[in-house]
């Protein structure tokens, strides 16, 4: 997910990123800020603030940072929910 998250970050040219999967039961989330809204929004408070809604933390660097959680079946609602945080922080 980090290369896919590289991708879309210089596809777009200026936003955010929050990418999630989950497997058996657990939930990987990754979040790619690009450079010039770093500044804004950093990666690790949109990360962590998606992974509480699926059980999980998590953290990095202000233009990239992962979390994981267990609760898979709440993963679209926080995928959803993603849209609010970053435009709280934009805010």
């Amino acid at each position: 997910m980090r290369t896919l998250v590289d991708q879309l970050r210089d596809k777009v040219g200026s936003g955010v990123v929050v990418l999630g999967s989950a497997t058996d039961g657990n939930v990987s989330l990754i979040v790619g800020v690009t450079k010039d809204l770093t500044g804004r929004v950093q990666a690790g408070k949109v990360v962590g603030a998606v992974a509480q809604k699926v059980g999980g933390k998590g953290g990095g660097r202000p233009d990239l940072a992962e979390a994981g959680g267990k609760d898979a079946g709440a993963l679209d609602s926080a995928l959803a929910e993603s849209y609010a945080i970053v435009e709280s922080l934009l805010g």
